[in-house]
């Protein structure tokens, strides 16, 4: 939840600067304090893309393995506590965020109500739509990874069901098993006669 929040709170970090400063917030988050944000944007996205697509990944393995079991269901999270949570996390982000880029600007903050109103009208619409998202995928994540789970438990099951015989045989007979090792030159070889020695 928190990784969703900050990556959300770039989303709406974006979408405040949209609605406050118009055709011009491109060209302000690209530059001065901001000129961080384009690049900070891109991998927050790519970072968004490589985890929905890992997610997606589990569901559908689970999906296909378990094909045929009965689907086993979790609850799933309140949307009202993800919402809360989701824009909490964002806006103590983006706070931290505009305080920071200010500090390194060497401009004034804005006033706490001001933070408060841009904060709000740019992280609640993107904590809204992530927690449906989040609650979604938070919901069939967790059923795949108990899926899977099932699944490897039975296979595992499966294997340990076949029984291993091992031949076990009786106290080894000392010539039996010399025999084995030394061939059948062990019976033609042995001590001198005694009637070699006689001579």
């Amino acid at each position: 939840m928190l990784a969703v929040g900050l990556v959300g709170a770039q989303a709406g970090h974006m979408l405040a600067f949209q609605l406050r400063f118009g055709s011009a917030a491109q060209h302000l988050q690209s530059s001065g304090a901001h000129a961080y944000f384009p690049t900070l944007a891109k991998v927050t996205l790519g970072t968004i893309a490589a985890a929905l697509l890992a997610v997606l990944l589990v569901i559908g393995l689970a999906r296909v393995l378990s094909r045929g079991s009965g689907a086993r269901c979790v609850a799933a999270p309140k949307y009202i506590e993800l919402l809360a949570a989701l824009f909490t996390i964002q806006l103590i982000s983006f706070i931290a965020q505009e305080a920071g880029e200010t500090m390194i600007s060497g401009g004034t903050l804005g006033t706490a109500p001001d933070l408060l109103l841009w904060g709000t009208l740019g992280q609640l619409p993107v904590a809204a739509i992530a927690a449906i998202a989040l609650g979604w995928l938070s919901t069939r994540f967790e059923s795949a990874v108990v899926e899977l789970r099932a699944v490897l438990a039975l296979t595992r099951a499966r294997l340990q069901a076949f029984p291993v015989v091992l031949a076990q045989s009786p106290v080894p007979d000392r010539a039996l098993l010399l025999s084995y090792v030394a061939g059948g030159s062990l019976g033609k070889r042995g001590p001198p006669s005694s009637s070699r020695f006689s001579q």
